[in-house]
């Protein structure tokens, strides 16, 4: 029994090393950060194994200032790049949005903008509650912006007074507690392109892409996105559809066109963008 204990105490041990090992690694590492009209993107490659013993690119935009700029949700019932949605609403940026059926292209996940229903949750095989990556809802209510942990309903938000909702998930932190990872689905536990928004205690909003499926950049488990959204000091933070549709675009400064490299052409560059059904736009509010 008493080794049992020393083994379980240096295992936490390590994996509490580990962890800060990686806190620095993240906070050191060669990040570029320019400021873009009241934004600041930062981005970083991290090269030989740097971060969790992996290479990663990763990209944060960070809006500071929610009267300034506005987010909004885009949906088209064909398929179509982010970028495009993007710069048919004449966005600043976008992110890609939550999960869709390939197949169809509706969303699979709850969605609403302009109050008008669009998708709605797909139900598990109960046909009653919600599936795990359904768990939380970003809501956007004018100025504000909002991350709600979701009850198990899969119609729970329908009593929602948001004019625009966008449910995805897992949710990552919510009031600055890490959730819980299931450790039995690949989803989870893999590492992927990942796609997320999270929120500071001040209001500033994150918007996060990391890159994936490469050599160059081998994307996160949803353990380590976790990890790095609290790092960067996330109060709330939601996974939104990651994988191939995991896309950064820009229309802003010297940024013109997909930030990140999305991976459906397997290489890495600009060029392997995904059509989608939904995304994360940020408007400038006209002066």
């Amino acid at each position: 029994m008493k080794r049992v204990v020393i083994y379980l105490l240096s295992l936490t041990f390590a994996l509490c090393l580990h962890a800060q090992c990686d806190s620095l690694a993240f906070a050191n590492g060669p990040w570029q950060t320019d400021t873009l009209d009241g934004m600041v993107l930062k981005q970083c490659r991290f090269e030989g194994q740097q971060l969790f013993a992996s290479n990663q690119q990763i990209f944060v935009l960070e809006i500071p200032d929610t009267a300034q700029y506005t987010l909004a949700f885009a949906y088209e019932p064909r398929r179509t790049k982010t970028s495009e949605m993007a710069r048919r609403h004449g966005a600043v940026a976008a992110l890609n949005g939550s999960f869709f059926d390939m197949d169809q292209h509706f969303p699979i996940c709850y969605l609403r903008i302009d109050s008008v229903d669009i998708g709605e949750n797909t139900p598990g095989k109960d046909t009653v509650n919600r599936k795990y990556y359904q768990y939380g809802t970003l809501c956007l209510n004018h100025d504000s912006v909002l991350i709600l942990k979701t009850g198990s309903s899969r119609h729970w938000e329908e009593g929602l007074p948001y004019p625009d909702i966008m449910t995805a998930g897992p949710l990552l932190i919510w009031h600055d507690t890490l959730q819980y990872m299931r450790d039995d689905r690949t989803f989870v536990t893999n590492r992927h392109n990942r796609t997320a928004v999270g929120i500071r205690e001040d209001g500033t909003v994150l918007l996060f892409v990391a890159d994936g499926r490469a050599k160059e950049s081998e994307g996160l488990s949803l353990t380590e996105l976790q990890l790095l959204l609290r790092w960067l000091g996330c109060r709330d933070a939601l996974n939104l559809d990651g994988g191939g549709s995991s896309t950064l675009y820009l229309n802003i400064g010297n940024y013109q066109g997909v930030a990140n490299c999305p991976s459906d052409n397997g290489r890495f560059d600009h060029a392997g963008e995904r059509s989608v059904s939904n995304a994360v736009l940020i408007m400038k509010n006209e002066e």
